[in-house]
């Protein structure tokens, strides 16, 4: 109940900051209309009536790549000198 909850809220935080931005723009363009409903001995009965239509504008993201020239450094390996490796063996004992 907690996450559809919680994917409900930010659902709604993000259409809110899409308007707000103006990368989202939604306009009605067809009205409502109720149908008309009848009672009768029989049951009730519904005629016409119309759903809302809505045009929706987006915005657009381009993405793209751009050649670009970095220093890498460089990274040199040198093996220990003899006396180096001796030391190193000492020190362990």
């Amino acid at each position: 109940m907690r996450t559809v909850l919680m994917v409900l809220i930010v659902g709604i935080l993000v259409l809110i900051a899409g308007i707000a931005t103006g990368f989202l723009n939604i306009s009605q363009i067809r009205r409502v209309q109720a149908p008309q409903v009848s009672a009768t001995r029989n049951g009730v009965t519904a005629k016409g009536g119309q759903a809302p239509a809505f045009d929706v504008e987006t915005g657009s993201v381009k993405v793209g790549s751009t050649d670009a020239n970095v220093k890498v450094p460089k990274l040199v390996v040198e093996k220990p000198r003899q006396n180096q490796a001796e030391t190193a063996t000492n020190n362990s004992m």
